[in-house]
């Protein structure tokens, strides 16, 4: 345990936590999203069950980390259509490819769903999906980014002690802000569409990544939080216009 101690384990854990918990944040959406369908009862034991079994998949691919550096060996080539070059794909890639497409086809059916769908009581009732069902694709989910997160730990960090407790902290700061997240998008259906139109762009994002075709992910992060931003300022707006519009519609009634 005195190796931890050391200044560049302590920095190194420091910088791996916060690193942990930004690309957490994703994740916190998702399973907010998906745990909105079921009862408000099942709700904080599916969020928790879902973060205990992300924290559980990173620390066994942590663990597993040869073979994790394995699964960039080149399964199979595709000849590129329009242009020059093959496309090489591995088992990682594969995986990226797999969960990004997944993402996009989710996110794209729930923002449809929030905007044409002709169920919402039914869901406001908690009757839209079944508790094992919403965590099977959190699982699955979770295996996507376990795997970003996992890379982006060794990339960091040497120390296997040093890597696994910046997984605990980020997950349990997890823990402690999901219920709070998770009431804030489903509270406020604009966040909702903002949130899941995140994940369609990391959807796109992993795919782009399996086609070899590299995108920054500060030029992500920086795109969601300016976003983000814009979107609480309006809800701030809505938020001052709305006892004006009220006071107005009083006045026309008497």
């Amino acid at each position: 345990m005195a190796h931890l101690l050391t200044p560049e384990a302590l920095v190194s854990l420091v910088t791996l936590s916060l690193m942990e918990i930004v690309l957490g944040i994703d994740n916190i959406v998702f399973i907010s999203i998906l745990t909105g369908k079921l009862p408000p009862a099942q709700q904080p034991k599916a969020r928790n069950l879902g973060l205990t079994l992300a924290l559980g998949i990173r620390l066994g691919l942590l663990g597993a980390i040869q073979w994790i550096m394995s699964l960039k060996a080149t399964l199979f080539s595709i000849s590129k259509p329009f242009a020059e070059g093959r496309w090489d794909f591995s088992g990682q890639k594969l995986i990226l490819l797999g969960g990004g497409l997944f993402l996009m086809a989710k996110s794209t059916h729930e923002i449809y769903d929030k905007l044409e769908g002709e169920h919402g009581d039914e869901k406001a009732k908690g009757g839209g999906a079944s508790f094992g069902l919403i965590l099977a694709q959190i699982l699955l989910l979770d295996i996507v980014f376990s795997l970003d997160s996992v890379i982006t730990a060794v990339g960091m960090a040497q120390q296997y002690v040093v890597m696994a407790a910046a997984m605990v902290i980020a997950v349990a700061v997890m823990l402690l802000f999901a219920g709070k997240v998770g009431d804030f998008v489903n509270r406020h259906p604009s966040m909702k569409v903002l949130a899941l139109s995140f994940l369609l762009l990391i959807g796109v994002m992993l795919v782009a990544e399996a086609m070899d075709q590299h995108i920054g992910k500060g030029y992500i992060y920086f795109a969601m939080a300016f976003s983000l931003l814009i979107e609480l300022l309006n809800m701030r707006l809505r938020k001052k216009q709305n006892p004006v519009h009220l006071h107005g519609v009083a006045e026309k009634k008497l």
